[in-house]
């Protein structure tokens, strides 16, 4: 009897034993395949120089009313205009015109002085003219392509042209009064 409870206390340590072996190794070949598979999802994640070009800052403060400027976000010409108010009123009345993509001005600037679009006609892939005083700015004030003839009015809007869409509205936000990132 002594023999079988000995026998019992031996297979019960055995099983312990054989259990704590067996958790150990499934720990260590888990921590061992995490280790081999990190570096392989992390030369996933988008490279430094593709990060700094995600996002771009720049300062409206210096712009004049009626002039813009021209930045680059993700290797594209990004147009910042500083509207004057005859500029803005047209925008809005142009609201109700008959637009091939129709969006209000109020949905395409954040704040109506300043009309930040990026600068690449939807036809095909031009950059419209219409931001230097000396260019054309088309038949409806705002940009021109002279590729094709896209002509775009005061918020970017399509209105003549084979462009089938307005010129896009980069995802942006004011940093503070003076500061504008985009991206």
């Amino acid at each position: 009897m002594a023999n079988t409870a000995h026998a019992h206390a031996a297979a019960a340590q055995g099983e312990t034993r054989r259990d704590f072996l067996l958790h150990s190794t499934i720990a260590v070949g888990a921590v061992g395949t995490a280790m081999m598979v990190w570096p392989l999802i992390h030369s996933m994640n988008p490279a430094a120089d593709t990060l700094a070009l995600a996002t771009s800052e720049f300062s409206i403060a210096g712009i004049a009313e009626g002039s813009g400027i021209t930045v680059v976000w993700r290797g594209k010409p990004v147009f910042v205009r500083h509207r004057t108010a005859a500029e803005i009123e047209q925008a809005k009345k142009d609201d109700t015109a008959d637009l091939r993509d129709p969006m209000t001005d109020a949905k395409r600037a954040q704040k109506p002085e300043y009309l930040i679009l990026v600068g690449v006609c939807t036809h095909l892939g031009c950059i419209p003219l219409g931001m230097k005083p000396s260019e054309p700015r088309g038949e409806y004030g705002g940009w021109f392509c002279p590729c094709h003839g896209s002509h775009y009015d005061t918020s970017g809007r399509i209105r003549k042209g084979p462009a089938p869409l307005n010129l896009a509205v980069p995802p942006y936000q004011y940093i503070n009064d003076t500061t504008v990132r985009v991206g």
